[in-house]
């Protein structure tokens, strides 16, 4: 899918606020695809940009919570794999539909889970929603295992690039299965690190952002 992906498989577990502005950063400073996998400090929810606070705290019950940049549903983290793409609007797969790059992606993640011995499919068919819990309402080409949905992901498309923040409810997801994932989605495979530069500009990103009540409850 990408001629040159950057990896960065950051191992520290950071604040949801944090992980939200750090993508946000990456997206504007990508010239390569960037592929992010990252960890959470708490067990914690994320919900889409257009999902109400309310809602969010039903379902998060007493676990930190954070808005979303991008769409989807309400997302529970801290056992999961989550990751971000990040697409530089200079990417040639930027000027492909959103919903080609979500098909791509999915299809490149089932088939690094089937390389490590997880049968998984992709949904072919829209289901009626019934919560805005991300993971009871399958999606076209979302991931499912025996029936149930794994893996799924919210984007945000502007003018500078794509950002397509996903994750995989599935417990085991070692090094195997990362290194699979990005050989799938990239020609040419760079790793790299989370600079101080960037960490400095999405710390005060988070806080002035991702942090504030405005934000999270803006909805």
């Amino acid at each position: 899918m990408f001629s040159e992906l950057v990896v960065l498989d950051d191992p520290t577990p950071r604040p949801g606020p944090l992980n939200m502005a750090i993508d946000e950063v990456l997206l504007g400073r990508a010239r390569s695809a960037i592929l992010r996998f990252y960890r959470w400090s708490a067990p914690s929810v994320s919900f889409g940009y257009f999902v109400s606070f309310s809602e969010a705290c039903e379902i998060a019950s007493n676990r930190a919570t954070v808005r979303r940049w991008t769409g989807g549903g309400i997302v529970s983290h801290g056992e999961d794999l989550t990751y971000s793409i990040m697409i530089g609007s200079r990417d040639d797969a930027f000027a492909l539909a959103s919903k080609i790059i979500y098909q791509r992606v999915h299809l490149a993640l089932g088939s690094a889970l089937r390389e490590i011995g997880i049968v998984s499919a992709l949904v072919q068919t829209e289901a009626t929603k019934i919560s805005d819990a991300c993971f009871a309402n399958p999606v076209v080409s979302d991931v499912i295992e025996n029936g149930r949905k794994i893996a799924g992901a919210a984007q945000r498309k502007t003018r500078g690039g794509l950002l397509h923040q996903g994750s995989i409810q599935r417990e085991n997801l070692d090094e195997r299965f990362r290194n699979a994932f990005a050989r799938l989605l990239g020609n040419r495979i760079i790793a790299g690190s989370i600079g101080t530069d960037v960490l400095r500009a999405a710390e005060e990103l988070a806080a002035t952002k991702y942090a504030t009540v405005d934000w999270l409850q803006r909805r």
